[in-house]
């Protein structure tokens, strides 16, 4: 069954039914794929001008009240507290420099507060021998820091579900760590400081990656093949008649 029946000179287009119904729902889905991740990229890029943006700005105070994690991501923020030394962690296989360490994060006990925010307080050199885990000193009474929120939820691909043995952990699973590791009420985002303090830890934060890039390169593979799938669309209904096929029709429509 056609859908319409044209003829320009010796080419004739003729598009089936159902073969256009197929191409005409994979056009849209890639297309529409294609937009989705082209919002998500536009989302991103607002999220690093709001980074920038933020380095400008005033800190946020962090309280009581839980944050929202969306307002305040990538944004500069201050708190007061006590460090839980108790339940500092090292986040395993952080090369700097060529040289493999760890990150030390500690939550902060927020003052006035049943609340806490973990801080990544910077990067520290791995000893010798694996056995040789660094104990970085932890400031002692209270604390006035400034750093930056991010996403605490990082992605990663375990081989197995198990909990971390001792203060070594090899990625950080968020909710693992607030609710079978401390039990602790944990702000909603991870801060990294910026603030100096005489632990010798480094804290030289990388402009953070929202993955821009990575969403721009979907969206041209899905536009690539929507055009793909349109371009085929064409080529396979359009035909071009010799003299022969012309006065053959010719005859059967006279």
């Amino acid at each position: 069954m056609h859908l319409l029946k044209l003829r320009v000179g010796s080419w004739r287009f003729a598009p089936t039914l159902w073969p256009t119904l197929a191409a005409l729902f994979f056009f849209a889905l890639t297309l529409a794929l294609g937009n989705w991740q082209s919002g998500r990229a536009e989302t991103k890029r607002a999220l690093q001008a709001r980074y920038d943006a933020a380095l400008r700005d005033p800190p946020i105070h962090v309280g009581a009240a839980l944050l929202d994690r969306d307002s305040v991501l990538y944004r500069k923020l201050e708190v007061q507290g006590i460090f839980d030394d108790a339940h500092t962690i090292l986040l395993d296989n952080r090369v700097k420099n060529g040289i493999a360490g760890y990150h030390v994060l500690t939550p902060l006990r927020i003052d006035g507060s049943a609340t806490a925010i973990l801080v990544n307080r910077g990067w520290v050199a791995a000893g010798r021998a694996r056995e040789q885990i660094p104990a970085p000193p932890v400031p002692a009474g209270q604390v006035k820091l400034e750093g930056m929120a991010v996403d605490p939820h990082t992605r990663y691909v375990e081989l197995a579900h198990t909990m971390p043995q001792g203060r070594v952990w090899q990625n950080l699973d968020f909710a693992r760590y607030a609710m079978s590791a401390t039990g602790l009420t944990l702000q909603p985002v991870l801060l990294l400081q910026t603030s100096a303090q005489h632990d010798g830890l480094q804290r030289s934060w990388p402009r953070p990656d929202t993955g821009v890039a990575m969403h721009v390169g979907y969206a041209f593979q899905w536009y690539s093949l929507a055009t793909t799938l349109a371009v085929l669309w064409l080529v396979m209904n359009v035909k071009r008649q010799h003299d022969g096929d012309v006065d053959s029709m010719s005859r059967k429509t006279s």
